[in-house]
């Protein structure tokens, strides 16, 4: 599943925000814009997918959709929520490809904007530039 999202990312950095990026698997102690979206497979099980974003990531998906140079925080978060959206809708698409990938999902959750230090079971980071973004999925 976290594939299917990874992918989904990694399409969303080539078709939105045009830059290369770089996936790694360090996930740092650094103030992030937090969203999640529960999904749930067509065999029962749920995770949750959780959206970190450092501020100039989301920053940065500002500037992209509503052409804003200095966004407040209340427009971090919603851009963090519609990154999470787009992703996850993506990979939804992608999923489905496959009936037995195939899942449903909610709506995105504002969580914090703080340190990520949730469990999880996988994490992935994707960079572009000096912007980070945190894709970590846990199982329900």
């Amino acid at each position: 599943m976290l594939n299917t999202i990874i992918e989904a990312s990694k399409n969303f950095c080539i078709h939105h925000i045009r830059l290369p990026y770089e996936m790694h698997d360090n996930v740092t102690k650094t103030r992030t814009v937090i969203a999640y979206i529960d999904i749930e497979s067509i065999d029962g099980n749920k995770h949750r997918v959780y959206i970190g974003a450092t501020p100039s990531f989301a920053q940065r998906i500002s500037t992209l959709l509503l052409e804003e140079d200095e966004s407040d925080e209340d427009t971090l978060i919603d851009m963090t929520l519609e990154t999470a959206n787009l992703i996850i809708g993506s990979a939804k698409v992608l999923a489905s490809q496959n009936e037995s990938k195939s899942y449903n999902m909610s709506t995105p959750h504002f969580e914090k904007i703080d340190i990520f230090d949730f469990n999880y079971d996988n994490a992935k980071v994707l960079k572009v530039e000096d912007d980070e973004m945190i894709i970590a999925i846990k199982e329900l």
